[in-house]
């Protein structure tokens, strides 16, 4: 949800935010009313969204939880890819813990460390390529 709040704060036309967690999604979709920002909540399990769903995206921003296994993680943007969820020149950034590196991904780009934490990046397919 903060990401989001984020987002919307630095002008994002829309952000649509999925979680399976109820008390989440009822929590971000309050606070979006509150702070009248456009966030559109799906209560859903990611991967299983991802695999389905169709659109394209600027930006694509996960936070799972930091204890999943690399592989699980690389189901992300494996997900992302095969769909084409990114729009041209479109970027995925997965938030994980500094135990955790997606490198190895085919479209990674790099990372930004932050204590404990790391946002890795992808690239999206670039606008000659569509």
């Amino acid at each position: 949800g903060n990401m989001s709040y984020e987002f919307c704060s630095r002008g994002a036309g829309s952000v649509i935010a999925v979680d399976q967690h109820q008390p989440c999604i009822a929590f971000i979709k309050k606070t979006a009313e509150l702070l009248e920002f456009p966030i559109d909540t799906i209560k859903a399990d990611v991967f299983k969204f991802l695999e389905k769903h169709k659109g394209k995206y600027d930006i694509i921003f996960a936070d799972p939880p930091y204890a999943l296994e690399e592989e699980e993680f690389m189901k992300i943007p494996n997900y992302v890819y095969a769909n084409e969820l990114l729009a041209a020149d479109g970027i995925l950034i997965i938030e994980h813990s500094k135990h955790t590196s997606l490198a190895a991904h085919e479209h990674f780009d790099n990372e930004r460390r932050y204590g404990g934490t790391v946002f890795s990046f992808f690239d999206g397919p670039s606008s000659e390529e569509e």
